[in-house]
């Protein structure tokens, strides 16, 4: 009874330590810990342990106890050891000079008769990463790879790749690779895979290729070992075999007959590692048999619908990847789509990847059954979902031309239902279908003009204005229509500015008897009371092109627009590649780069024996980086409708952002627009009949620069005639590294051949790589924004990469006080930084004249002028 009384009261101590693991820390806390590590009593110290871990996971600095904890090394009790060896892994970097007391007890356990001490002792060692101990890792090392049970070898394996990470030549010396090597022959499956994995990993982080070679015996074991591996194993296995380049066809169709039973597994990732080998098998020509392809291709359908119907995480990830896989080969699942619609429980980003799977497969034979499912769609109380929905609609038109009067027709019972989010996201893809069908289905122009005073979204508004310029000439009232418009032209935001005017001047050009007062109208009210430099800008090109030549206006305002394509495709064939080799990780699910999420980069490939001869020296093509920059808004600053629009795929180094949205609807909208010096009221421009001769040459400078008409649509031309400012001043460290989470950027702004560049330096001070470097202006008082998103891809660390970016213009204006003030963000994978700078007033000095501000007459296009220079007009409106 005694004895059982005091089994209790030990118990309920033992539990009430237990809770109070991650109690509020007292005063004198590591004192008392201190105290109990080194305690009489086992089960105290075991305890104390515990509450030192507790407070490390929380954060707490425990550090001091370093000494203290080591002590309770030596003992028999795995969990007290597991939870000493968590410790020395999280301070060894901290206390490495401490660590060489554990050095004895480390080695001593690899001796140990369990299994389980000895991998455990290995493995920890492994994960202290202290160049100390190294030397005193090697023997235990040797002696657990040729241990004789499997676990210690798998985990002695797996060391192998910790340690060449640490100190590659002290591995290959003591010839540790060699031995990794020679375990691929080991008749465990599980230190098969292990060893695989660790060689893969060396070969990639070794700047000496080779390191892995598969001639066709270790091919015949890893694939032996592959149905009886664990599911990690396989997907080592299954991933080597994705960057092996077979010796022949032959070869090629046999590991694919093997590989074929793993679609059959349970686990997801195994299953898209397998597709993985498949479509890199196809993509890169290992296989060309079309009897062999289309039989691939029959085995993949089945195990991706059943990802399909798996749960939601995996469904996403699956569509995400099925996404890739049909734009390859859009013949896998072209029978199975029904399986792809969307159900009424399914999650917001499940459906919309639905949605786009489904866009994939439409086809000819399916399309009925395709515009019935998304018509249903638009009856979903997701607002998000239903604008998605209808430009589904309106992306089969563009895909299939056969299928277009059936998606039109589909479109107006929309317009009939008087929803208005979906009436308004109808007129916005029939002006996507306009341009892609122009003058097909002008009958229903007249249903969309019927809901003018309904819309109140600035892109169905521009939209439907684009509609009403394009087909002016066949709608009697569209004089009318336009005013309609115009009335409340000063509150609409950019988008719809810039539509109407470029709406008015055709009307203008198409019926200068009903257009004239309005187009004087709108041209004078822009020029004169709109801070967007952008409209004003238009406005003055517009008006520069009318008061000067009428029959070039007509060219180049009414020309023909060329077609839109289908957007089936929504990454570069490049990436395409790429992410199809990385298949079932994160790089093909965000659609981004492998390198950016620290995977691998450049030739992966592994190479027979006999292959490696001839195909060592071949040339591989690069994958190019994605860039990360202007993805998002980094200030979060209330930037209004003006403010450059972001890109949600990967854009182009060369694309430019524009003011207001993604304005493709006219010619001129692929003009850079010319920026304004600052938010002083423009003058208007006079053009005299001495220099009617100039034509479109002198709205961008000299004419007599200018060789043919084909430089009208050059932003540059005509800048010449401005000084050069041949200031070379230094770059000033505008982000210390203490405020940037050690990323410093140095940055000088110059001015060159009148065009805006911020020099950039980045430093990494840090010792992990950094990517995914972004950079925005708030909106300040010139309007500066970057012309292009930063193109460093990843900084290695203790390195500096420069980068000039190009800035212009044309982004949001807000007065700022000092004028020149310009707030800037910069974002990496670490974090985003805020910080800004004074530019120097000379920086927006020009020499350019100012016109003069007569307003020309419209009517006869007689025009007076008081400047007789060839470099009138706009001119003196350009930086």
């Amino acid at each position: 009874m005694q004895d059982a009384i005091t089994k209790f009261t030990q118990n309920a101590l033992a539990d009430l330590r237990r809770q109070n693991f991650f109690a509020t820390p007292k005063k004198g806390e590591n004192f008392e810990l201190r105290a109990d590590l080194n305690s009489e009593y086992k089960e105290r110290r075991k305890d104390t342990v515990k509450r030192v871990i507790a407070n490390m996971t929380i954060g707490k600095d425990v550090s001091s106890l370093f000494a203290d904890v080591v002590k309770n090394m030596q003992t028999d009790d795995i969990e007290l050891k597991k939870l000493v060896y968590l410790y020395l892994i999280n301070y060894a970097k901290s206390q490495p000079e401490l660590v060489i007391l554990a050095v004895n007890t480390f080695v001593k356990d690899t001796d140990d008769p369990n299994p389980l001490i000895r991998a455990l002792a290995i493995r920890t060692m492994g994960c202290l990463r202290v160049e100390e101990i190294t030397n005193y890792l090697c023997e235990p090392l040797r002696k657990c790879l040729r241990d004789d049970n499997p676990y210690v070898r798998k985990t002695a394996a797996i060391c192998v790749a910790k340690l060449y990470d640490l100190n590659p030549q002290l591995t290959v010396d003591n010839g540790f690779v060699s031995t990794l090597q020679d375990m691929i022959s080991d008749s465990n499956p599980v230190v098969v895979a292990n060893a695989v994995a660790a060689l893969t990993e060396i070969n990639d982080s070794s700047s000496q290729k080779g390191l892995f070679n598969i001639n066709s015996s270790i091919l015949a074991k890893l694939l032996a070992a592959l149905n009886e591996s664990t599911e990690w194993g396989q997907i080592c296995i299954l991933t080597t075999l994705a960057d092996y380049v077979p010796v022949d066809e032959k070869e090629a169709e046999n590991i694919v007959e093997r590989v074929i039973p793993r679609l059959q597994h349970a686990n997801a990732s195994v299953v898209l590692s397998a597709i993985k080998v498949f479509m890199v098998y196809m993509n890169k020509n290992y296989i060309t048999s079309e009897k062999t392809i289309q039989h691939i291709c029959k085995k993949m359908t089945p195990p991706l619908v059943t990802l399909v119907s798996d749960h939601s995480e995996i469904q996403y990830v699956a569509l995400r990847n099925i996404n890739l896989i049909l734009q390859k080969r859009n013949d896998i699942l072209n029978q199975e789509i029904r399986v792809f619609f969307c159900k009424y429980n399914d999650p917001p980003y499940v459906k919309l990847e639905k949605l786009e799977v489904m866009i994939q497969l439409c086809n000819e034979k399916n399309v009925d059954q395709v515009l019935s499912e998304f018509k249903e769609y638009c009856n979903e109380v997701d607002v998000d979902f239903v604008r998605k929905s209808v430009r589904a609609i309106g992306r089969c038109a563009i895909k299939l031309e056969e299928a277009a009067e059936r998606c039109v027709n589909v479109l107006l019972e929309l317009i009939s239902s008087h929803v208005n989010y979906v009436l308004q996201e109808a007129i916005v893809v029939m002006k996507d279908i306009f341009r892609k069908y122009p003058h097909s289905y002008e009958g229903v122009i007249v249903d969309l003009c019927k809901n003018l005073e309904n819309l109140d979204e600035p892109e169905a508004k521009a939209s439907l204005i684009w509609i009403i310029g394009e087909y002016a000439e066949k709608i009697d009232n569209a004089n009318e229509l336009l005013e309609f418009f115009l009335e409340s032209f000063k509150e609409e935001s950019s988008m719809v500015q810039l539509q109407l005017i470029t709406a008015i001047v055709k009307l203008f050009l198409k019926k200068p008897s009903q257009a004239q007062d309005t187009v004087q109208k709108i041209l004078q009210t822009a020029t004169q009371s709109c801070d967007n430099p952008d409209i004003r800008d238009r406005a003055y090109i517009y008006w520069r092109l009318l008061s000067t030549n009428p029959q070039a206006a007509k060219t180049v305002v009414l020309s023909e627009k060329p077609p839109i394509e289908s957007k089936t495709k929504i990454i570069s064939d490049s990436l395409l590649d790429e992410l199809i080799d990385n298949i079932g990780t994160l790089a093909s699910v965000y659609y981004k780069p492998a390198s950016l999420f620290g995977g691998r980069t450049g030739d992966t490939r592994i190479f027979s024996s006999s292959a490696e001869e001839t195909d060592a020296n071949a040339d591989i093509e690069g994958v190019p980086g994605t860039t990360i920059g202007g993805v998002e808004n980094l200030l979060d600053l209330d930037f209004d409708d003006s403010a450059p629009a972001p890109q949600s795929a990967t854009p182009p180094s060369s694309a430019a952002p524009k003011s207001g949205s993604n304005d493709l609807l006219d010619l001129l909208d692929d003009i850079p627009p010319m920026g304004n010096t600052g938010l002083s009221q423009p003058v208007t421009p006079s053009v005299s009949n001495s220099n009617i001769q100039n034509d479109l040459m002198s709205i961008l400078g000299n004419s007599n620069n200018m060789g043919t008409s084909n430089n009208i649509m050059s932003p540059g031309a005509g800048l010449s005639n401005f000084a050069n400012l041949n200031l070379q001043p230094q770059k000033t460290v505008m982000l210390p590294a203490s405020d940037g989470k050690g990323m410093e950027i140095s940055a000088v702004f110059v001015k060159r051949q009148n065009k805006f560049f911020m020099e950039l330096t980045f430093s990494n001070k840090t010792a992990q790589p950094l990517s995914e470097i972004a950079i925005q202006f708030n909106k300040n008082t010139y309007g500066l924004v970057p012309l292009a998103p930063i193109g460093i891809n990843v900084i290695p660390p203790n390195s500096s990469k420069d980068f000039t970016l190009p800035l212009g213009t044309n982004g949001p204006v807000q007065q700022m006080n000092p004028p020149t003030l310009l707030q800037i963000a910069v974002k990496n994978n670490l974090g985003v930084y805020y910080f800004q700078h004074v530019l120097p007033k000379s920086l927006f000095e020009s020499s350019a004249n100012t016109p003069s501000s007569s307003i020309p007459s419209f009517g006869g296009m007689n025009m007076s002028n008081n400047n007789n220079n060839n470099n009138n007009g706009l001119d003196g409106l350009l930086i």
